[in-house]
Order: C-alpha cells, then sequence, then structure tokens
C-alpha cells in the first residue's frame, strides 16, 4: 500500500481569535523561532502578538526531522546550538509540556577516508568548547547500532546531541507563550509594515492595522518575497526535503544515525523518520535565476547532491505577485501553507540505502511522506539582525535547515535584538550586512 502523502499531524492549539490595536512587538510567522521569541516576550512581561498566515508550525517547523545537534555546527554557530541544548533540556520545566526532547545522542558515520577526515577536521577545530563528541571505530559503530552489514571507516558520535519533536514542540511553546500573555492568531496574514518617517510603527493585516514600535520577522521561505517588496533583499533560495516516517516497529537503537545518504531516528510514536541525507530537491524558480550567482561556491561543492528540476513550481512562483500595495491581496492570503510534492525518488533511495545497511528496515511500513521547503543562505547561517534600513524591524530567516534545532536559542536572540535587551549570545556571526 502507497504511504500517505500529506504534512505531518500537528497537536491543535486554540489560539487568540483576534488582536489588540496595538502592542509592542509583533512577530510575523507562527514556526518555531516566532513561537519562541512570543515565548520569551511574554516571559518578559513584554506585550506581543503573533500573526501566521495559516496554522502554527504548519511550514517547515512541523516537517523537519527533529534533530537537535551541536556535532559539526560550524564554529561561529556553535554557541547557538550550546545554548539552545539547555533551553532544549530546561522546556519541560519551563512550559508544563513534554516537546519529546531526549538527549540519545546523534552518530553520523562515513563511508569513506575523505569523509572521516571531515569529521576528524571540525573535531580539532572545536577542541575548547566542552563538547563530549568523540571519533568511533567501525567496531563501536557496531556496537552502538547493532545489526548492520554496511562497511564504515569511521564515526563521529556525541552523546548529548538528541532530538525533539516538531509535531510537538511548537504547539506546546504556543500553548506557554499563550499563558504567559501572548497573542496568537492563525489565519491572518501580514501584508507589510507601517512606517513613520521610515521607521515601523505598525503592521498592515489582511485584518486590520496593529500599531507597534517593533516588528521580528520570522516568516521562513517567505521572508525573502515580503522584504523584497519593502525594497529590502535577502539573500535566500528554497530548497526542498523529502520525508517519510514509518509505522511502529523494532530497530536497531535509540540514536539518530546519518550516513552520507540516508538517516534515521526514533520517534515518540515507535516509528523512525527518515530521509534521504545526502541529497535535495531544487525545484527552479525564479530567485534561482536572479541570486544563484551568489552561491556558484557552494553549488559548485555540493551541485551532485542537488536534484533540479524545471516544472510547475517555476510558474506557480511567478504567478506569485512580488510587488503589492497595503490594500492588496498578498502572496501569504494566495499561499496559506507551502507544501512541495514528495520526490518519491529521493525517499525510494533513503529506503533502499537504509535497507543495505541495515536489514532490519526490510520490515518498515512506510506509513506517512512530505516535502518541506527550506530557505538557505549563501554561508548556511541564518540571519538574526535588525535591518538597518527599518528601524524597528529585526529579521530572523534564512536558516537553512537547521533552525528547529536552535529554534529556541535563536528566538530568544530575536526578542534580545527586538527590545534593546542584552544579548543572549554574540548576534556578529548572523548580520544580515554580511552579504
Amino acid at each position: 500500500m502507497a504511504p500517505e502523502m500529506a504534512a505531518p499531524d500537528i497537536t491543535p492549539v486554540e489560539t487568540s481569535p483576534g488582536f489588540p490595536a496595538a502592542t509592542s512587538v509583533v512577530i510575523i510567522g507562527g514556526g518555531i523561532i516566532g513561537l519562541s521569541a512570543a515565548l520569551t516576550l511574554a516571559e518578559r512581561g513584554i506585550p506581543v502578538v503573533v500573526l501566521e498566515k495559516g496554522r502554527i508550525a504548519g511550514e517547515q517547523s512541523s516537517r523537519n526531522l527533529g534533530w537537535v545537534r551541536k556535532m559539526l555546527r560550524s564554529v561561529p554557530d556553535l554557541p547557538m546550538a550550546q545554548m539552545a541544548d539547555r533551553l532544549w533540556a530546561e522546556m519541560p520545566a519551563r512550559i508544563g509540556h513534554d516537546c519529546g526532547f531526549r538527549q540519545a545522542g546523534i552518530l553520523y558515520i562515513a563511508r569513506t577516508d575523505a569523509e572521516m577526515t571531515k569529521h576528524e577536521a571540525w573535531l580539532a577545530s572545536v577542541a575548547g568548547a566542552g563538547l563530549d563528541s568523540r571519533l568511533l571505530s567501525p567496531r563501536q559503530i557496531a556496537s552502538l547500532v547493532p545489526g548492520g552489514v554496511g562497511t564504515w571507516v569511521g564515526g563521529i558520535h556525541t552523546p548529548s546531541d538528541g532530538r525533539a519533536e516538531p509535531t510537538l514542540a511548537a504547539s506546546a511553546i504556543a500553548k506557554a507563550a499563550l499563558a504567559k500573555g501572548a497573542v496568537i492568531v492563525e489565519n491572518c496574514a501580514v501584508r507589510t509594515l507601517s512606517l513613520s518617517a521610515g521607521a515601523v510603527s505598525g503592521v498592515v493585516t489582511e485584518r486590520g492595522e496593529i500599531r507597534c514600535g517593533q516588528v521580528i520577522l520570522a516568516g521562513g521561505v517567505w521572508s525573502r518575497r515580503f522584504l523584497g517588496n519593502l525594497g529590502v533583499s535577502l539573500l535566500t533560495l528554497p530548497l526542498v526535503a523529502s520525508v517519510l516516517r514509518t509505522a511502529p516497529m523494532e530497530g536497531p537503537c535509540d540514536i539518530a544515525v546519518g550516513a552520507p545518504d540516508f538517516s534515521f531516528r526514533k520517534r515518540h510514536d515507535g516509528g523512525y523518520t527518515i530521509t534521504q541525507r545526502g541529497a535535495l530537491f531544487a525545484p527552479l524558480t525564479l530567485d534561482h535565476l536572479l541570486i544563484g550567482p551568489r552561491y556558484l561556491s557552494t553549488l559548485l561543492a555540493q551541485w551532485r547532491n542537488l536534484r533540479v528540476a524545471l516544472g510547475r513550481e517555476f510558474r506557480d512562483d511567478l504567478a506569485l505577485p512580488r510587488r503589492w500595495g497595503a490594500s492588496d491581496l498578498s502572496p501569504f492570503e494566495r499561499v496559506r501553507t507551502m507544501d512541495p510534492p514528495v520526490n518519491q525518488g529521493l525517499n525510494d533511495e533513503a529506503m533502499r540505502n537504509l535497507v543495505a545497511a541495515w536489514p532490519t528496515f526490510k520490515q518498515a511500513q512506510v506509513a506517512q511522506a512530505w516535502g518541506g521547503m527550506i530557505d538557505v543562505t549563501p554561508d548556511s547561517l541564518p540571519v538574526i539582525s535588525p535591518v538597518a534600513k527599518i528601524p524597528g524591524l529585526v529579521l530572523a530567516s534564512g536558516f537553512s535547515g537547521h533552525g528547529f534545532g536552535i529554534g529556541p536559542a535563536a528566538g530568544q536572540l530575536a526578542a534580545d535584538l527586538a527590545t534593546g535587551a542584552p544579548p543572549s549570545l554574540d548576534p556578529t556571526p548572523y548580520r544580515l550586512d554580511r552579504f
């Protein structure tokens, strides 16, 4: 029987029926980043309204793999990952809900000496960071993840890394933010900003205006289009990850495992989340032509990992306006939820490669598959930064497929920057003007 092609089922949240005429901070986007920022602000007693064009966590915040990792983070990004690790561990006590966070460990395995050399180089680069990451031999891999028949030259393991559940986490954070005074409104798109003397004075929504002094734009793949309408350039390109989940089954371990061409991790429902870790689908859009040259070095390095296609996505993208006024129907009302098609070929590759390495997955019943759109920056680091051209606007986007794991820390940093609080960590690696 073919798997169900549908988005993951998100834990429902009873959100706010409407919004006030004025608030201190408006957050555009109800994903893990925006909701974490809202929770931080509500805990500080700062009035905040979250506006989500569709459902909270309806896009990548519920469609990702759920990995929470420090391992193989770039050196500038590591403090963010370490802060997020602490915040995830504290989350159940902080919000009174289980996000499915488990520090069960993450293991990356290497087929070639060249892959292993990269792991060794990363470990040397973070030698003073106090991580528990260590290199493993093939025998140690077999002990940690029994039943394998693959040939590995080695691996790298971080026992303190782990996972949380995307379909639980954002909803749990939203419930806590609501209980602490935040307003969260679904099915309400923000069309544009209201400006006074060039600075933020409010937002214009499809239901009317909200006056405010600060805005956090956490719109994921939509942020580039929103900013472009305001004359601000954000370098992000869309890529699609295809993911599947199995029905509950006995598996080799509780550790999340990433190989060059597949990954798997245990789910709270007893199944596994699986993807073709070595490849992403790149349906071409106009932005690939407009700003693709800025990604040239990355594209040359990763070309074999991209499955490029020209199809209806190009036409659909062209049909959405890039300029509109406050009284016009915005792109965000035309497409409430970005729901990219599953690349079945990539999912089939993932299962073949996984079964070849751990034959126990022959028994797996694929229950569901979905696609998720990722917004990628040229250096794969997010932008968490004030927008100099528009005082009062803070951007938190471009998470390049890594946003869920660092979501609580990224949201807190965005809240700091929006309110002038001392930043929780150095924001320099994430500034907009680095491009």
